[in-house]
């Protein structure tokens, strides 16, 4: 792989997929590109949530949620930190509750629930990471992050899926296509 920046689009991460299909959106997507996209499930299960993810997923502040946190790789290399996170409702006693792959990602799963996504909005920023953030991502102090912030809702606007991205800031390049009428 080269070491352009590299060009997302979240349609693909939006859409459940068949069950004969690729395991994921973020395996297909880098196979695709003659790259080898992998990640690791670092925490799931049953956390609070803080104010920004109750008022993304339309809950009160400190009611229980479910989290999975993961790092994304590409290459061996980490390139995007994503926490995912669920209504308990939704997703307790579920494999989105657990730290262990989910053939299909986690939005077929959701799917085959009965929760599909209808509405995502998306909000982009700026900033510069934290040390944490700059550890798992191999980042030098001067290098900022972009920052999506994701909510997925569902044909009658409830909220399913919130989304917090990190990722290197020069490695990547977010696309958004929109077709209107």
């Amino acid at each position: 792989m080269s070491h352009a920046p590299w060009v997302g689009s979240s349609l693909p991460y939006l859409t459940p997929r068949t069950a004969d299909g690729p395991s994921d959106a973020w395996s297909a997507e880098a196979a695709a590109r003659g790259g080898k996209g992998g990640q690791r499930i670092v925490e799931a299960g049953e956390v609070a949530a803080d104010g920004e993810v109750a008022v993304l997923l339309g809950v009160s502040e400190g009611e229980i949620v479910i989290v999975r946190r993961r790092v994304m790789e590409l290459d061996g290399v980490p390139c995007e930190l994503t926490d995912t996170y669920y209504p308990a409702d939704i997703a307790r006693g579920t494999p989105l509750a657990r730290t262990g792959k989910i053939r299909g990602g986690a939005v077929s799963l959701l799917a085959e629930l009965g929760h599909v996504g209808v509405l995502v909005r998306e909000d982009v920023t700026a900033r510069m990471p934290d040390p944490a953030e700059r550890e798992l991502l191999r980042l030098s102090p001067d290098e900022p992050v972009l920052r999506l912030v994701r909510r997925t809702s569902d044909a009658t606007g409830r909220p399913i899926q919130a989304d917090r991205m990190t990722m290197p800031a020069a490695r990547q390049r977010l696309r958004y296509e929109m077709r209107i009428g």
